[in-house]
């Protein structure tokens, strides 16, 4: 028998009865829509977590204090991660050839009547590097394509420089809005503002900001805050001096291990360190690099992945059982038939293949009405996320294969028990 002719037969056998062809696809259907929309939601996790540690390239070390639990409150386990410590880094640690510091914090800034809490951000001098380096916000209407530049975010005036951070100048740059509503769009270069009880001269102003996700320019404020040197915040804003966090920039991105290293041994002797009784350090900071924190968190991510496509697989398994239920059934209503195309000289092969066919052309369309389904429900599924939903393109001919998979290994049974009647009683069969 002709690959076309039963093809032909199985089309007649499956729109004999279209609504029970339908509710037999509709297990696949529910099956492949949960995998597809599962996978995405996995891999917009994925790209949050990454999203998330853009800031920290690939030749970067981040450094924070230790914390440890201390009648329900973080505390820093030893000694801070100072200030001092991150400015000696490059003279200490060879590989090192620039660190970043800073530290977080709020405030009111006032000028004359006007009085904004705001957020305070005291940087090194390559502040504006590091905002570039996160890739989140660039100038309004900013040409697609165009690479980014600190001095591009620069609207007026200017940032504060190593000499400033050094000298403890206290000098700020202001957000684009902030600006605005402090000085009603009149110059504030030179001018001077409080931040909280501190004098600060406006030495800079950021241009207008956007978001690059257009998802969050509605969530996010990226022309309100001020930043100040980190040195400055510190002097005139803490009465005991804080930790910083602290990312470090090697020169060679194939030796970021032996960098590491360094570092350890060079705050392990400036916080003098000691082993314990079984000879392990009892570090006070933490060292991690891009590939340290996106592992751990992908690892999680991935599980979380996995642990959801198992539960959308179990309803493609269900979808199996009801193909081969009704193909059972299709057997059984069928079996005079069937017995009369074995009595003609039908092969027991033609038959298995008869009703193989029958059974991967359910799941088959089931599986394109899933995929159909997956794709649209993605913003629903991104919606009870957090807007995290991404389609990865590989995941269609995937669900697609593991659809048809489904209907050849649960109609193969049907299929066998067809191709096994007895021509003699099948005819009788009433």
């Amino acid at each position: 028998m002709s690959l076309a002719n039963t093809l032909r037969t199985a089309l007649r056998g499956i729109t004999a009865n279209k609504l029970r062809a339908f509710l037999t696809m509709l297990g696949v259907i529910i099956g492949v829509a949960s995998v597809i929309a599962m996978l995405s939601i996995g891999n917009g996790a994925r790209a949050a977590v990454e999203s998330s540690f853009r800031f920290l390239g690939s030749d970067s070390i981040q450094i924070s204090a230790a914390k440890t639990n201390k009648n329900g409150q973080l505390v820093d386990a030893g000694k801070i991660l100072s200030f001092e410590d991150g400015l000696h880094i490059p003279e200490n640690v060879p590989l090192v050839n620039r660190v970043d510091m800073s530290l977080g914090g709020s405030g009111k800034i006032r000028n004359g009547g006007t009085v904004l809490d705001m957020n305070i951000e005291g940087a090194t001098q390559d502040a504006l590097s590091s905002v570039v380096a996160q890739d989140q916000v660039q100038p309004v209407n900013w040409p697609d394509g165009k690479q980014l530049t600190p001095d591009a975010l620069i609207g007026q005036g200017r940032v504060f420089t190593l000499q400033d951070v050094l000298s403890y100048m206290p000098v700020c740059v202001l957000g684009y809005d902030t600006a605005d509503e402090l000085f009603n769009g009149d110059n504030p270069i030179g001018r001077v503002i409080w931040v909280n009880r501190s004098r600060c001269t406006v030495i800079g102003v950021l241009t207008e900001l956007e978001t690059i996700d257009p998802s969050q320019r509605y969530q996010s404020k990226p022309n309100e805050g001020l930043f100040m040197p980190i040195s400055t915040m510190i002097n005139d804003f803490y009465t005991k001096e804080p930790s910083v966090s602290i990312i470090a920039h090697v020169s060679d991105e194939s030796r970021i291990d032996e960098a590491e290293n360094q570092i350890k041994a060079y705050l392990r002797q400036r916080h003098n360190i000691q082993k314990d009784a079984n000879g392990d350090w009892q570090d006070d900071f933490n060292i991690n690099t891009k590939k340290d924190i996106l592992g751990a968190q992908q690892a999680a991510v991935n599980t979380f992945a996995t642990l959801l496509a198992a539960m959308a697989s179990i309803s493609l398994m269900v979808g199996g059982i009801g193909i081969m239920n009704v193909m059972l059934v299709g057997v059984t209503e069928r079996t005079r038939e069937i017995g009369v195309r074995l009595a003609v000289g039908a092969q027991r092969a033609d038959i298995t293949f008869q009703f193989l066919i029958e059974a991967a052309l359910i799941s088959l369309a089931g599986g394109l009405l899933g995929i159909a389904a997956g794709i649209l429900a993605i913003p629903l599924a991104a919606s009870y996320n957090q807007g995290l939903a991404l389609l990865d393109p590989n995941s269609i001919p995937l669900a697609l294969s593991v659809s048809l998979l489904t209907g050849l290994l649960f109609g193969l049974y049907p299929a066998l028990r067809a191709a096994t009647l007895i021509p003699v009683n099948a005819l009788k069969y009433e």
